[in-house]
């Protein structure tokens, strides 16, 4: 679809009834395939928190310069004692992948950013969150094959120590890696383990190990309603209109919400029961209208005998963690990833000395 520039982005805009599509103003799909975005954030994302964390330090870098693709790297200080061994002042790292339907977010936004200072702070971990490029523009499998791409980047790092950033080297210990997403970065995160299981990504050569992943309230979807999604009320942040809307956006031309980039179950879709999955966290809402197709998702993988784990939150709704980073709910659900990393880690150094 083509661009325009940013003087046509925040131009009036084209009359209503040349707007094919509007993600609340932010993104507008023009009739004739023309993509208009805002270059301020959506009225949604706050653009400060009052919290702060100065154990936490961070910066940003480019991982692919031709399509222009960031990360902003954070990590906890103060280091480890000097007491420690080599490998005990090293961190686990969470590469961690935004939501937003495939169409809206940023790792720059204020309100991923103050998640990911807390994860690294109350986790006690490297996180690292990627971004990607967004539909309409880049339809799917776009954004899986960046998740790919920035895989590949981080497996660099870890092999190219004269060209890595020492910064991010001195710090993470590669081979404790975590993939983690929130909604569609959950979604992005199932993608790339079913690529790794599979054996079709060679995403994870090097130093670089990938001991688990943990799906925040995956962005699943399916052309069957389920329960959750055709119960959820209007006013619902999301509600089924804006999901419908987001899959109609990402999805390739033509596509239902059965292809195998939103239905990990759907007619087309791989076999999950051949994959060789590494630990699984789910984390469910209890509002969330997603609810029905994510609890349904890691119990199809039990089933299959995968090793995954269910974080239930009751009465939360979908991305309570990004609207109220600094909540105890919040806090609840870091420290409940923290111990889905130590205990990961604690089953590969059993399994080691073995």
């Amino acid at each position: 679809m083509p661009a325009v520039s940013a003087a046509a982005r925040c131009a009036a805009g084209a009359p209503a009834n040349e707007v094919a599509e509007d993600l609340f103003g932010f993104l507008r799909v023009l009739s004739d395939g023309t993509v208009l975005r805002s270059p301020a954030g959506p009225v949604f994302c706050p653009t400060t928190f009052p919290g702060t964390h100065p154990s936490v330090q961070w910066k940003e870098a480019v991982y692919d310069k031709a399509k222009n693709l960031r990360v902003r790297m954070y990590k906890p200080t103060p280091a480890p004692a000097p007491t420690a061994s080599a490998g005990e002042q090293k961190l686990p790292v969470l590469v961690h992948f935004h939501g937003g339907g495939f169409c809206l977010g940023s790792c720059t936004w204020a309100n991923v950013h103050e998640f990911c200072l807390r994860l690294a702070a109350d986790a006690g971990a490297v996180v690292l969150s990627a971004g990607y490029r967004l539909a309409p523009e880049h339809r799917l499998p776009a954004a899986f094959d960046d998740g790919v791409g920035f895989m590949c980047w981080l497996r660099d790092q870890s092999v190219a120590a004269s060209a890595a950033d020492g910064w991010l080297t001195e710090a993470a210990d590669f081979r404790r890696v975590f993939v983690t997403g929130d909604s569609a970065g959950g979604t992005i995160a199932h993608h790339l383990a079913v690529r790794a299981g599979s054996g079709s990504s060679a995403a994870e050569p090097g130093l670089v190990t990938v001991r688990g992943y943990v799906l925040f309230m995956p962005f699943f979807g399916g052309v069957r309603r389920t329960a959750s999604e055709a119960e959820c009320p209007e006013e619902a942040f999301p509600n089924l209109d804006l999901v419908d809307r987001f899959w109609r956006l990402s999805l390739p031309a033509g596509a239902t919400r059965d292809h195998p980039a939103a239905n990990p179950f759907g007619p087309d879709s791989p076999d999950l029961g051949s994959v060789d999955f590494p630990p699984v966290l789910v984390v469910v809402g209890g509002l969330d209208l997603i609810r029905d197709r994510t609890v349904d998702y890691a119990e199809r993988l039990a089933a299959m005998g995968k090793p995954v784990e269910v974080a239930e939150f009751a009465g939360k709704p979908h991305g309570f963690y990004l609207h109220e980073p600094g909540s105890e709910a919040t806090g609840e659900l870091i420290q409940t990833v923290a111990r889905f990393v130590d205990g990961c880690c604690a089953i590969t150094a059993s399994e080691a000395a073995a």
